[in-house]
């Protein structure tokens, strides 16, 4: 019979004896050591059970956010973007402190699909699996139709919409194999409403909600969810420098541009924070989440409830 820890001092001292009490005191010891043991694996489990996380255009902004998230739950993360290596080695050594799991970066072009390829690759091969995809690289351009470049038209559907389909293309064989994934798309507003002078940025970010919808069709008897997140105007770098060409277009001041385009849409009248997009993203990926599929959740301060 087990006693409480109080009965056993009581009991050890009414019989006078040392032994009892030394007894006791050994008794405490190893239920200490126990307990230390099943601490230690309890955390060795989590170890093992740490996911592998692909955010692409992670370096900066919405995908930097989402990746801080991922790593401080202590998941592996590979992430992939621009910047100086100096910027990439801190931002790997910030993110493996926040949770210590392992954070590789991995330079794929998201307008070639056989880098893209090797990215999820080099994912699977390093950690074991490619458990969570989050797509969010994107670019940005504004200007009328009639004077909108080619290039840009064709280098905007390439990174917002067609990296996406190579990436799922290249880890739904993965996720099928091990019968769970989570893919995580990041859309826009724009995927649901347009606005002028966008046509490119709006047109892509409407195909990844088709995208999204038929990838979970394909994928919901395989343990995989694939959704959408559509943000409204988050104070990241890409929307910064869409202020000044948007001014150009509208013929407005960039402060103007601010409060009476950005801010005007959301009836909140500020904006979305990239760790709100973190939040959610996390709710998403998480097994509580499992019969979220086929869909996309806005998180636009109300803009496109109007």
């Amino acid at each position: 019979m087990r006693f409480p820890v109080h009965d056993i001092k009581v009991r050890g001292y009414c019989n006078g004896g040392r032994r009892n009490t030394i007894a006791m005191s050994a008794g405490l010891g190893l239920g200490s050591s126990r307990f230390a043991l099943q601490q230690k694996a309890a955390l060795s489990k989590e170890k093992i059970m740490a996911r592998t996380v692909v955010v692409t255009g992670s370096t900066s902004g919405i995908g930097l956010a989402i990746a801080t998230a991922f790593a401080a739950k202590g998941d592996n993360v590979v992430i992939n973007g621009f910047g100086k290596p100096e910027e990439i080695d801190a931002i790997k050594t910030r993110l493996e402190a926040s949770g210590g799991g392992k954070v590789i970066y991995h330079p794929a072009d998201m307008t070639k699909p056989a880098e893209i390829a090797d990215m999820i690759a080099t994912a699977n091969s390093t950690f074991g699996s490619v458990d969570v995809l989050v797509n969010n690289a994107g670019i940005q351009h504004v200007e009328k139709i009639e004077d909108f470049p080619i290039e840009k038209w064709d280098q905007i559907i390439a990174i917002n919409l067609s990296s996406s389909f190579h990436t799922i293309r290249a880890a739904i064989p993965l996720m099928k194999a091990r019968k769970y994934g989570r893919i995580i798309n990041i859309a826009s507003a724009h995927g649901l409403v347009a606005s002028p002078f966008k046509s490119a940025y709006v047109a892509a970010k409407h195909g990844i909600l088709g995208l999204t919808k038929t990838a979970a069709l394909e994928l919901a008897e395989f343990g995989v969810t694939v959704n959408a997140i559509c943000p409204g105007y988050v104070l990241t770098p890409l929307v910064e420098k869409q202020i000044p060409d948007t001014a150009k277009a509208r013929g407005m001041t960039e402060e103007q541009v601010k409060n009476e385009v950005i801010l005007k849409v959301q009836p909140t009248h500020e904006f979305v924070k990239a760790e709100e997009i973190g939040a959610l993203s996390l709710y998403l990926a998480s097994d509580e989440a499992r019969q979220v599929t086929g869909t996309h959740v806005s998180i636009d301060g109300g803009w496109t409830a109007e």
